[in-house]
């Protein structure tokens, strides 16, 4: 029998925290931030408000605290500073590991606003890196501008879409993606 938030088995607290940010991490992916009340944050994780609120003192802090966790993970499985030919497989793999965190942040945490320097961060991050890569295979201009805001995009939009296809072919994933971001890259060589 599940322990219902009358009925809460007591655990250590960084261990009871994780709980309540898993939970929280299932119901805000299914929602969006607005759509989801602390009451189905509660449900989701077996625990009362008054548990809730020992960890996160608003609804805002829990959010925030997802959505740092699910960064943290992202860049321990990506990194943050190159791009190279292990990049897509460990974003991939990444998603896989955490698909509630990644949807999390690359489809509703950029509707946010209150929340959405954690994205522009992140793009940000990505872009310099791209800029940095593609700077050596497309000329300095408009088409590399172009390279380095399209290729992030296509490759975190084909993430998505891999996820929401239920993760098809694991194995070859990773090469199809590259596929259609070396696509773009080509784009933007062969334009002039």
């Amino acid at each position: 029998m599940a322990a219902g938030p009358q009925n809460v088995r007591r655990m250590p607290r960084a261990e009871r925290r994780e709980q309540i940010l898993d939970a929280a991490t299932r119901a805000f992916a299914r929602t969006g931030y607005v759509a989801t009340g602390l009451d189905g944050v509660t449900a989701e994780a077996g625990v009362t408000l008054v548990l809730l609120y020992r960890h996160f003192d608003s609804k805002a802090d829990l959010y925030r605290a997802v959505l740092d966790r699910a960064c943290s993970r992202l860049e321990v499985a990506v990194g943050s500073g190159d791009f190279d030919d292990g990049s897509i497989p460990a974003l991939l793999r990444a998603a896989a590991a955490d698909p509630d965190g990644f949807r999390l942040l690359f489809r509703h945490a950029v509707r946010e606003p209150e929340f959405r320097e954690v994205i522009d961060g992140i793009r940000a991050m990505s872009a310099e890196v791209t800029r940095r890569e593609l700077a050596a295979v497309i000329p300095a201009g408009p088409w590399l501008d172009w390279a380095v805001q399209i290729v992030p995009t296509v490759t975190l939009e084909s993430v998505i879409a891999w996820l929401d296809a239920g993760q098809p072919d694991p194995g070859q994933a990773a090469d199809r993606i590259a596929q259609v971001v070396h696509s773009a890259i080509r784009a933007a060589r062969d334009i002039d």
